[in-house]
Formats: C-alpha cells, sequence, structure tokens
C-alpha cells in the first residue's frame, strides 16, 4: 500500500512541477486579475471574463482549467473591485478557488497610473478517491485528501498607460500542505512570485498595425524558473495574431478578434518543445471578454491588454 501510495505522489508531483503550481495561461497578458489583484477595475468599465484550457490533450488526466472572472472600478473614486473564480482538475484531483480583489490607483503622469492591490482567497482542494486503483479507494490516508479547505491572501502592484504596463505581485503567501506525513508531501501550494511587462508600438502613421512584445516571468521554489515571451501584432483594433514561447516547455500560437466594442474573443494553441509532445497533440485555451460601457461610450483609448 505503502509503495502504490509514494507512485501517486511522484505522478502528482510530476504534473504540479510542469504546471509551476499555479494553474499556467498561454494569453496570460488578458487574465492578469487572476495573477495581479492591482488589475482590477484599470481598464475602466466593467469587465467580464471567461477562459477554458485543456492542457495536454490525449495525456490521461492531463490539467483542465476554467477561469471567470469580473472586475470594475468603482464610479468616482480610486478604488477598483474584483472577482474570479478557479477550476483547475489534474488527474482525480480537483481545486475550485474563489478570490475577491481590491485596488487603489495613483495618477502619477498626465498619462500613467499605478496601483496597489489586495487579494483575498478561498480554496477547496478534493481528491475523488473513485479514480484511483480500486485497491487503494477504502485506504484511509486517501479519504483524507477530500474536501480540503484553505484561505490565502495576495498583493501586486501594476503600473500602466495606454501603451506600457509593468506588474509585480503574488497571488497567495500563505503555503499550504494538502497532505504530509512527515515523509511525503502530495501536493505543497508554494509561493509563486511574478513580473510581467509588455508594451505596444505603433508600426505607421494611421495606427492601423500594432506591435506589442510582452514577457511574463514566473518563479516559485523548488520549480525550474518559467518564462513566457510573446509578441502580437493588432490590425485596425481589430484582428490580432501572434506568437508565444515558454522557455524549455512549448510554442504557442495565438489569435483574437474584437467582433464588437464590447466582445472580444481569442484562442491560443500550445504545442510542446519537450519529450512530452511525444504523448499529447497539444494544448487548447479559448477566452472571451464582455465589457460594459458607459453612457460615454466605448473606451477613450482602447488598450492592446
Amino acid at each position: 500500500m505503502r509503495t502504490k501510495l509514494i507512485l501517486f505522489v511522484i505522478m502528482f508531483t510530476a504534473i504540479a512541477s510542469h504546471a509551476q503550481q499555479d494553474a499556467q495561461y498561454t494569453q496570460y497578458m488578458y487574465n492578469t486579475i487572476n495573477i495581479n489583484p492591482a488589475y482590477a477595475g484599470s481598464r475602466g468599465v466593467l469587465s467580464v471574463f471567461g477562459l477554458y484550457r485543456t492542457q495536454w490533450v490525449g495525456l490521461d488526466g492531463a490539467p483542465e482549467t476554467g477561469t471567470l472572472s469580473v472586475n470594475t472600478p468603482i464610479n468616482n473614486s480610486n478604488l477598483g473591485v474584483g472577482v474570479s473564480l478557479v477550476s483547475d482538475k489534474i488527474g482525480p484531483t480537483n481545486e475550485n478557488t474563489l478570490s475577491a480583489d481590491l485596488s487603489y490607483s495613483i495618477q502619477v503622469s498626465a498619462e500613467s497610473k499605478i496601483s496597489f492591490g489586495i487579494k483575498g482567497s478561498a480554496n477547496l482542494f478534493n481528491l475523488d478517491i473513485n479514480k484511483l486503483n480500486p485497491a487503494d479507494q477504502g485506504d484511509p490516508q486517501f479519504q483524507d485528501f477530500s474536501s480540503k479547505f484553505s484561505p490565502n491572501i495576495g498583493a501586486g502592484v501594476y503600473w500602466h498607460s495606454d501603451r506600457a504596463y509593468v506588474g509585480l505581485s503574488v497571488p497567495n503567501f500563505i503555503e499550504t500542505n494538502r497532505y504530509d506525513d512527515n515523509d511525503i508531501a502530495i501536493y505543497k501550494d508554494k509561493i509563486n512570485y511574478y513580473f510581467m511587462t509588455g508594451y505596444v508600438f505603433n508600426l505607421d502613421h494611421y495606427q492601423y498595425i500594432k506591435f506589442k512584445p510582452a514577457a511574463l516571468v514566473k518563479m516559485v521554489q523548488g520549480a525550474p524558473l518559467q518564462v513566457d515571451v510573446s509578441a502580437n501584432f493588432m490590425f485596425n483594433d481589430k484582428f490580432v495574431a501572434g506568437l508565444a514561447y515558454r522557455w524549455s516547455a512549448s510554442l504557442s500560437a495565438m489569435v483574437g478578434f474584437q467582433v464588437t466594442d464590447g466582445l472580444y474573443i481569442g484562442y491560443g494553441y500550445d504545442r510542446e518543445t519537450t519529450r512530452l509532445n511525444n504523448y499529447n497533440s497539444g494544448s487548447h485555451e479559448i477566452f472571451l471578454r464582455y465589457e460594459f460601457f458607459s453612457n460615454k461610450g466605448k473606451m477613450t483609448t482602447p488598450r492592446f491588454f
């Protein structure tokens, strides 16, 4: 029985380590609020965002992630608020995290602001023992994995103008052991540190073509440094196409389309550059963002992030 438990731990840890603990996103630049609470309200409108990601298609037990978030500025104040729900499935495990964000913005120049944010979250971790080997389903050690609740707090800072952004954040300050018997920990939620930045270049006089390089750096103890770099082109403020590279992990293609002033949809496809490529057909990610504008009309300066 002990041997089977250790084998399960090794399998799960391998998946969690590759995923860098927190759920990963190819189109992170549109999903900033999940990693940085200071982003709440920064777009100046009520913004609703939904994303679904299926990773390593064809690999049994591969991660699946669903995200839903809403954030908005509070009228006539420097405050922004947001709420988000993330559901992350890996093998027989399922995590659901509900978060609330609060930000405070300061105008630092005529064209830029800096925001400070805090995040409070509640996580529910569950192991479906029915998906384990039948011989292990009655093991009391596995019963202890069911419905583990843990709260957490996080913080971030986010500077942005209409053309550039820089963010630093730690979504979770509290490390949590899902299971620990002094010998092994099947899942340890460690502190993740994020740095992200991007800049928008106008490539023609009429601003018909815009180019935005961006980067996300993620650091967590006990896992390799994760570096994501991307390059996106936007045409006529409507169509977006680009490529992304996750260092020593995957190459991605991304497209997006501004269907209406409020509705934007995007799709990303990842292909592994590691040996894992031999065991899956890639990863897919699709998202929708809808924004509600005031009576003044659409955003004064549409942003590429």
